[in-house]
């Protein structure tokens, strides 16, 4: 019978599972930077995602108002005052399109300049929301004039 003694107890003799503590960093360092490029990308998604509704609120307000302006002999000079028909001169503001729905917590928005054939419909970022940082887009114009609508800033309307 050949006998052969206990393998030594090195080091090298036991097998450990799991991670180290080098391993779980490295991971954790990976996921930062990553985390740090897709953030920036992601808030930015986001509001242009926000100004797309802004663009489609101010789309149902000028179909309101054109809406309005088939009935009268100008537009309305209010957005969220009750329709209560025709006021005797443009601009007032007794009485208007009755939009509520358009109100949210990111625009605030103004219709100002009516006369007979033209408007300015104003959708503005509120202050303290998170639109109030979408940069060169905080305020977007509709300039409506003869039927003819231009949108300023014009590289803040996507087509």
């Amino acid at each position: 019978m050949n006998y052969s003694p206990p393998p030594s107890k090195t080091w090298l003799a036991f097998k450990r599972n799991g991670f180290t503590l080098i391993e779980l960093m490295i991971t954790v360092a990976i996921v930062g930077i990553l985390a740090s490029i897709a953030y920036p990308s992601f808030l930015s998604q986001v509001k242009k995602s926000r100004r797309a509704e802004a663009v489609a609120a101010v789309s149902q307000i000028q179909q309101a108002q054109e809406r309005w302006r088939a009935n009268c002999p100008f537009y309305a000079g209010s957005i969220s005052a009750a329709n209560s028909g025709c006021p005797a001169t443009p601009g007032a503001t007794t009485s208007g399109l009755n939009i509520s729905a358009v109100s949210d917590a990111r625009y605030s928005y103004t219709v100002s300049s009516v006369a007979a054939t033209t408007y300015i419909l104003t959708a503005a970022a509120i202050t303290g929301s998170s639109q109030a940082g979408d940069t060169g887009c905080t305020t977007l114009t509709v300039t409506v004039n003869n039927g003819t609508a231009t949108n300023t800033p014009t590289t803040c309307w996507s087509k």
